[in-house]
Order: C-alpha cells, then sequence, then structure tokens
C-alpha cells in the first residue's frame, strides 16, 4: 500500500514538473519575443496623424450595448478602419480579447493572453494606490475577478498594462465622439506603440496597417455579436 501511494505521488510530482516545465518555456518563448516586438515601429500612427487622441480616464464596464446599438457601432469602426487603410487581426471572444489584443501586439501571437492578464494583475496588486480610486467596489473582489480566465478587461486594466509594460496603447474606438483614445505610462516614457481597435464595450482586436498585417488564422471562438 505505501509502495503505491509512494508511486502515484512520484507520478504526479512528475506530471507536475512537466507542467510547470512547459509553463515556463512558453513564458521565456513570450519574453524573447516582446524583446524582440518591442520597437515604436509607428506605421498605424502615422496612417492616423491627423487625428487628436482623447485623454484616457481608467474605468471599469458599467454597460454593454444592446445589439442593434453594437451592430451600428460595429459599423462605424469598420468605416474608420477603411479610411485608414488599417486591418484588424481578430481574437477570440472568449472573455480574454483585450489580454489577446494585447498579446498579438507584443509577441505576434494571441496565444500569450494569460501572461499579459497575469501581469497585469501583478500590476494591480504591487501598485495599488495607482488605481484603487478607478475602482467602486472592494479592490481585492476586484483584483482577484480579474484574474479570472475570461474575465473582460476594462480601461483599468489597459491603464495597468501601459504601465507594466512601458507602453502607448492606442485605440481606434467605435464611439461616434471619441474616434482615437490613448493610454500612456503614469510615471516613464513609453517604450512601444501597441495599437487595438475598440469596438465599444464589447470587443477588441489587434491593429496593423494593411500592408503589414500578418496572416489572419480564424479565431477559435465568435463572440455573441458577431
Amino acid at each position: 500500500m505505501n509502495n503505491g501511494a509512494r508511486y502515484v505521488d512520484e507520478g504526479s510530482s512528475s506530471t507536475s514538473l512537466s507542467s510547470q516545465q512547459d509553463v515556463d518555456d512558453d513564458r521565456m518563448i513570450a519574453v524573447v519575443l516582446s524583446e524582440e516586438f518591442a520597437k515604436l515601429d509607428g506605421a498605424v500612427g502615422r496612417r492616423v496623424s491627423n487625428l487628436a487622441p482623447v485623454p484616457h480616464i481608467p474605468r471599469i464596464n458599467t454597460f454593454i450595448p444592446n445589439v442593434n446599438d453594437a451592430s451600428l457601432d460595429h459599423q462605424r469602426l469598420l468605416q474608420r478602419l477603411n479610411v485608414y487603410g488599417l486591418y484588424e487581426v481578430k481574437v477570440s471572444g472568449d472573455g480574454n480579447c483585450q489580454f489577446r489584443a494585447l498579446s498579438d501586439q507584443m509577441y505576434k501571437s494571441p496565444e500569450y493572453h494569460k501572461h499579459i492578464r497575469k501581469d497585469v494583475v501583478k500590476q494591480l496588486k504591487d501598485f495599488r494606490s495607482l488605481y484603487e480610486g478607478y475602482v467602486p467596489m472592494k479592490y481585492k473582489r476586484y483584483y482577484k475577478k480579474m484574474a479570472k480566465h475570461g474575465e473582460w478587461g476594462d480601461h483599468v486594466t489597459l491603464q495597468a498594462a501601459a504601465d507594466k509594460f512601458a507602453a502607448k496603447i492606442c485605440l481606434l474606438t467605435s464611439f461616434r465622439d471619441t474616434c482615437f483614445v490613448e493610454i500612456v505610462p503614469q510615471h516613464q516614457e513609453p517604450k512601444r506603440e501597441l495599437w487595438l481597435s475598440f469596438w465599444s464595450e464589447v470587443h477588441y482586436n489587434s491593429l496593423y496597417e494593411i500592408r503589414d498585417a500578418p496572416v489572419q488564422r480564424k479565431p477559435r471562438k465568435k463572440h455573441w455579436l458577431f
């Protein structure tokens, strides 16, 4: 009986170590890719150089549009993308889209979204004083909720991402009166630009100039409004 138990424990330990090694390997690849792509390319920025950015105010999600409003917003966003010659790399609408879009911008793949979420939540926990004032709930409850797979990112997590990655995050939006929003790091100069499309309160995608657009792979899941 003892030998059997020891065998199970050893097997379990071996599987756990193997899984941890896979996570560590994934993380190392992500870091290398991030360093490779951490350059201020500016191609998308040049396309929208005539747009004046709106200052960003961090806030949590409080309103989800109905299907009719969301459809109109989406048409407006598509028109803007067409006007400025921009291309969306579509990411899965599984609740992780903000983190997937950021992952695609940083690593040229949306599949590192778990690492992005983990880093953003760590930023929220480590620098509570920077973000707590924007969160109308118990702060610990907020960042624990945000750590969960499938929890929608909001404008507070965007600010935390800008601070964590020393990135200027630029949103081309579907809002009627707010076309372009910039989120800049609070206490450092940005070292890179990350460009996202924002279908207001519904979905984020990753943005490129059309000629620089990578080969698009079909997202695993579609959003409920797609």
